[in-house]
């Protein structure tokens, strides 16, 4: 495997001194260490090959471990391996090689070209020259993919059993604009599997919290949350999942992917944002709404 991990860690956990929220934030998909082998397999560039990231929103959320809450964030891309999903949801005609029996060949990412191991970045762009060993696929799987999905768990596992429940809040963003039309987006929207990730209480108040800062927000449309949000969520056992897309024309300039003027205020905001729902469901909600659901 094309390994520009040995220097630098794949994904790090930023903690708090004591964690004294039932919260947990991840940034999955704003990794930004590209492996040299792998740019050199790649038809697109070192820009192009960028437009799949979340750009800094491990940045615009690192300030939870000072309202109590740790942070996971991966530092490789989402091109070239993508945590939000199965994993094994990989399309056979990427590569060589007898393909697994286990593998799902049939997701509707796969055939969007998003599956584990990406086919496209953003704007149907190709990521590779040829196709390449199915045993490189899996390796990224088990060296990447597997570990991350364990501190993950770990992470839950341990603010359940500190807290009686946990949330967990999966941070991403999108697109200013939808590809077709060119319609705008709101500023943020708010996915819970349609109210089977969350319950309704949490995900209208990290509605209610972000139009109170001024924002337009939508939930569950145009993303109603991924394999994360899905998986992690399970509201009768106490453990609850959001996702938060943010959109990036509040803060980056997505031809040239740098940070805009607006993106000290809206770091401002998502720091008020994560102490209003830390501190609401800390004082008088917790106990009705997520322990005893």
């Amino acid at each position: 495997m094309e390994d520009a991990f040995s220097d630098h860690p794949p994904f790090e956990i930023r903690q708090p001194a004591t964690q004294t929220v039932p919260f947990v934030f991840n940034s999955p998909h704003s990794g930004r260490v590209y492996p040299d082998a792998f740019l050199s397999n790649s038809r697109l560039d070192r820009h192009s090959i960028r437009r799949s990231e979340d750009y800094y929103v491990d940045q615009l959320f690192d300030a939870s471990p000072q309202i109590g809450a740790p942070l996971l964030a991966a530092h490789f891309p989402r091109a070239f391996i993508d945590v939000n999903r199965e994993p094994y949801e990989l399309d056979p005609r990427m590569f060589e090689g007898r393909i697994p029996p286990f593998v799902n060949s049939n997701s509707m990412r796969v055939a969007g070209g998003l599956g584990t191991i990406p086919k496209l970045v953003a704007e149907n762009m190709e990521i590779y020259r040829k196709r390449f060993a199915i045993e490189d696929a899996l390796e990224r799987i088990d060296r990447l993919y597997r570990p991350y999905h364990d501190r993950l768990r770990r992470l839950m596992v341990k603010t359940h059993a500190r807290f009686g429940y946990g949330v967990l809040v999966d941070c991403h963003s999108m697109p200013a604009s939808a590809q077709s039309g060119n319609k705008n987006r709101p500023d943020f929207v708010i996915g819970d599997r349609y109210g089977t990730s969350a319950t309704e209480a949490l995900s209208q108040l990290a509605v209610s919290i972000l139009q109170d800062l001024g924002y337009t927000v939508s939930r569950n449309k145009p993303y109603a949350g991924g394999f994360i949000t899905e998986h992690y969520g399970r509201p009768a056992r106490g453990l609850h999942a959001i996702q938060i897309e943010i959109n990036r024309g509040l803060y980056v300039n997505e031809q040239t992917f740098e940070k805009t003027e607006g993106f000290e205020e809206l770091r401002a905001d998502l720091i008020r944002f994560m102490s209003l729902v830390t501190d609401y469901f800390a004082s008088d909600f917790s106990d009705v709404a997520l322990a005893a659901e």
